[in-house]
């Protein structure tokens, strides 16, 4: 089955509001066994919209589309369908009755407008959506599928949850299993390199990606059910763990933060943190791993001033030399397994290195002096803050899984 996606909003266009559905639903395409070939972004014009139909009805099996069913004027992707299959619209009395609870339950009186929210065209069905005003459509006819949901994410994302995907499961007659190996210390090339053994399996895909926290390996595959896909692909993936071994830090959802936070959870071990430049960032994020627990003692993040020398460190350094010294007092001054330290110059600052430069530092039990990473970053300062967080993780497993060995 041929899919294409449809975001409509003219905001999305204007860059008011970032059209995160698409990315959404096209993550969950490839477990139903859909090819998705096409995205695309139309602005709340008629002409526009009846062209963009026109084009997917023409080359795709299943249209999604998302926004455009809201009560007001430009609010047209329903008036699109119409215009597209040439269907007049009649108000569906159960959709009306549910659209005036909604309000009344509410204290409210329905606007007339929202009675455009009760259509329904003689080749549509209704999607139930009880987070919102707007149903979907299920619009089905020569042998094509359109799919309109609302563009509110928390309402499209449970309509999809709980009505599409479990429709639109098994009508493809296969599906497509992924699963993403996220490496680190190795770089694209090589990793594909290295891939190569896997690369001819008959019924695989493999593809690599550059990502901020290392290379991705995803690799697909299609079968007539979950359990065919499977066999064939867990030889695939065995294969490429042995090659790459303790470069893997992660699979599928798998995030840093939560990758450590296990780390430290099975080996009772704990971490602290001091950090300059990056403003807590790096606490928040370790904060935000579930698993952390107890493992996570505590963080001071301090200015490059004389607020430092309340710790006794120079903060006026700015370099390699201090983020060990941030590291080390980080875990003296928590009594925690790991100390983390981070410092350096963001976009607007002065100091002896370039602006985008990060020092991160990790100490641990039984290590002499703390490792240490430097990294540049020119994209200004919220990348580079990130950039800076996503090493001092790496940092820290990297000398988690050392201290092992």
């Amino acid at each position: 089955m041929q899919a294409e996606i449809i975001a409509i909003g003219t905001e999305i266009l204007l860059g008011e509001i970032v059209d995160t559905n698409s990315a959404w639903i096209a993550q969950r395409l490839p477990q139903l066994g859909i090819d998705l070939n096409y995205t695309s972004v139309v602005g709340d014009n008629k002409q526009r919209i009846d062209e963009t139909f026109k084009r997917a009805w023409s080359r795709s099996d299943l249209i999604i589309t998302t926004g455009g069913l809201g009560p007001t004027v430009d609010d047209m992707t329903r008036e699109g369908i119409c215009a597209l299959l040439d269907e007049e619209p009649h108000i569906d009395k159960e959709l009306e009755l549910k659209l005036r609870s909604f309000f009344a339950n509410r204290g409210y009186e329905m606007p007339e407008s929202n009675l455009k929210q009760a259509w329904l065209i003689p080749s549509a069905k209704s999607i139930n959506n009880p987070r919102g005003t707007a149903p979907g459509w299920w619009v089905e006819r020569d042998k094509k599928i359109i799919v309109s949901m609302p563009g509110v994410p928390p309402e499209m994302e449970r309509m999809w949850e709980n009505e599409v995907a479990p429709t639109l499961q098994g009508l493809s007659g296969e599906v497509l299993i992924t699963r993403t190996l996220k490496t680190v210390g190795i770089g694209e090339g090589t990793v594909d390199e290295m891939a190569q053994p896997v690369y001819e399996t008959p019924g695989i895909g493999v593809g690599t990606y550059a990502r901020a926290d290392g290379v991705h390996i995803r690799i697909g595959a299609k079968g007539a059910n979950e359990k065919e896909a499977l066999s064939i692909m867990h030889p695939v993936e065995e294969k490429l763990e042995k090659i790459f071994g303790q470069s893997i830090w992660g699979k599928n959802e798998d995030t840093l933060e939560g990758v450590i936070a296990q780390l430290l959870v099975e080996r009772t071990a704990t971490v602290s943190v001091l950090e300059t430049t990056t403003g807590g960032l790096l606490s928040s994020t370790l904060a935000d791993a579930e698993a952390i627990g107890e493992a996570f003692l505590g963080a001071h993040v301090i200015s490059k001033n004389k607020q430092g020398n309340s710790l006794g460190i120079d903060t006026e350094k700015g370099s390699e030399e201090l983020a060990a010294d941030l590291a080390k007092e980080a875990q003296s001054y928590f009594t925690s397994d790991y100390g983390v330290g981070v410092t350096g110059v963001l976009e607007g600052e002065s100091g002896e290195h370039p602006p985008g430069t990060i020092f991160v530092a990790v100490s641990g039990p039984n290590l002499e002096q703390p490792r240490t990473l430097m990294t540049q970053m020119s994209q200004g300062r919220a990348a580079t803050k990130r950039r800076a967080i996503t090493t001092a993780l790496l940092l820290l497993r990297r000398v988690i899984l050392e201290l092992e060995t």
